[in-house]
């Protein structure tokens, strides 16, 4: 049912208010979730070692690939042996929802995911894959999937940013901007990087020596330009974005270090999210912070890890011991994140997407690696209307390819926006003479997987 007689254009710039660019926008359809956190895993997670066991790689173990060669990206002309994880499987929850040894915190979630299986993509290389999942297409320059859910929903809180990036602290991230970019849409909709320790705003300080009355008299003839060039150029809507960009630039820093300050949580839901172990507490702190910045009215948190840099899951050598690295990194605070939504009432409207670009090979790379592999991974999800407690779609014995319903990430992306009551399909902007969109459901066919949404 229509939660509005909002029209199509309605998603259109036409229709907001350029003051306002980011003020709450109604949606097509009922919403099922208000909220979005991507907890994005760089590098291809290998679901054959944490979701998607495979007993029989250990049947073929050390012998060549029943069928023929895989597609792998390096060492393409000796894709190796067969290579069964050495982890432990087991059934979770009354779902009996399967994960390795190396996720014990996920494994208690069980219930609350839903673990999808048959997920695969157009691109074997990093980037490529990274903006097809991010952007919707493999090339650079488009709106990514957190500024399209900002443009078309708005933020809730105005003195917050409404898509906010909790990117690796130390500076590095695969890809930077391009994972958080508005591409050709308003500059206001860009993602806002955060970092989680020491600054965390960019380029907000006053410089030194510079009083407040100086400031604010700067700040005071740069409006006054601005307002002028408007009157001046009123078609330039792009305009409107940068000032409206401006303003929230000077009323964000107090809301934004509020918001980002986790010394007032109490014990308990700070060993919750592992920030009492040293493995574990970097990536526990933006998780913990990502909640408190969605509860304040951010529409769009992403998080990124960063323990080994670039590209943490990207195992070509020394797989096991990273695998196990990287897996025990992420496991307890991502668990604490989706018990702490749950505890506190927010999971059921929040969207929580754990996601990597794409999985690993069945087969070794070298003495003891995973090459990438395109044809399947894994993603979990969790609340905002999502089927808790289903496994869906699933792969060949191997883990190779799918072998039931497959699902493309633009498929991904239609069901997301689905859930957040936006149409896909009817979502566009204007942009070089034609009607963009997220999906370009015309090019794709994306379709929304009803069997992911709860009931």
């Amino acid at each position: 049912a229509s939660a509005s007689a909002r029209t199509p254009s309605g998603y259109g710039a036409e229709a907001r208010d350029p003051a306002a660019p980011q003020a709450p926008q109604a949606s097509h359809l009922r919403p099922r979730a208000q909220r979005v956190v991507l907890l994005f895993q760089h590098g291809g997670p290998s679901h054959l070692d944490l979701f998607d066991p495979k007993p029989e790689l250990e049947k073929y173990a050390g012998q060549p690939f029943p069928g023929g060669g895989v597609e792998a990206f390096f060492n393409k002309e000796d894709s190796g042996k067969c290579l069964p994880s050495p982890f432990r499987f087991g059934r979770h929850g009354e779902s009996g929802m399967a994960f390795s040894e190396l996720l014990p915190n996920l494994a208690t979630c069980a219930d609350d995911l839903c673990q999808v299986r048959s997920l695969h993509t157009e691109f074997s290389d990093h980037e490529g894959a990274i903006r097809l999942f991010q952007t919707g297409k493999g090339r650079v320059g488009r709106p990514s999937l957190g500024s399209w859910i900002n443009y078309a929903l708005g933020t809730e809180n105005q003195r917050l940013p409404g898509h906010v990036a909790l990117a690796d602290p130390t500076g590095y991230q695969l890809d930077g901007i391009k994972n958080w970019t508005s591409g050709w849409l308003p500059a206001i909709y860009q993602g806002t990087p955060l970092r989680a320790e020491g600054t965390p705003l960019f380029n907000l300080d006053v410089p030194s020596g510079m009083t407040a009355a100086t400031r604010r008299a700067q700040l005071d003839l740069l409006t006054a330009f601005n307002a002028d060039h408007r009157d001046r150029f009123p078609h330039l809507s792009e305009l409107d974005a940068r000032i409206a960009n401006l303003d929230l630039a000077a009323s964000i820093k107090d809301a934004v270090l509020e918001g980002m300050d986790v010394s007032g949580e109490t014990a308990a839901t700070q060993t919750l999210y592992g920030m009492d172990n040293d493995a574990t507490k970097r990536y526990g702190a933006r998780c913990l912070i990502a909640r408190r910045l969605l509860e304040r009215g951010v529409r769009y948190v992403a998080v990124f890890n960063d323990l080994i840099m670039g590209d943490p899951w990207d195992t070509h050598f020394k797989h096991n011991e990273r695998t196990r690295t990287i897996a025990t990194n992420i496991d307890r605070p991502t668990a604490g994140l989706v018990a702490d939504l749950k505890q506190r009432g927010l999971l059921e409207d929040t969207l929580v997407v754990w996601c990597g670009e794409f999985g690993r090979l069945p087969v070794a790379q070298g003495a003891d690696g995973r090459d990438h592999n395109r044809h399947a991974f894994t993603a979990l999800l969790a609340g905002g209307g999502i089927r808790p407690g289903l496994t869906y779609g699933a792969t060949d014995d191997f883990g190779y390819k799918i072998a039931e319903n497959p699902l493309t990430i633009n498929d991904l992306h239609a069901t997301l926006l689905r859930l957040l009551g936006v149409d896909h399909e009817q979502l566009t902007f204007r942009h070089a003479g034609r009607d963009e969109s997220l999906t370009d459901t015309v090019v794709t066919q994306a379709q929304v997987v009803d069997a992911l949404i709860d009931a």
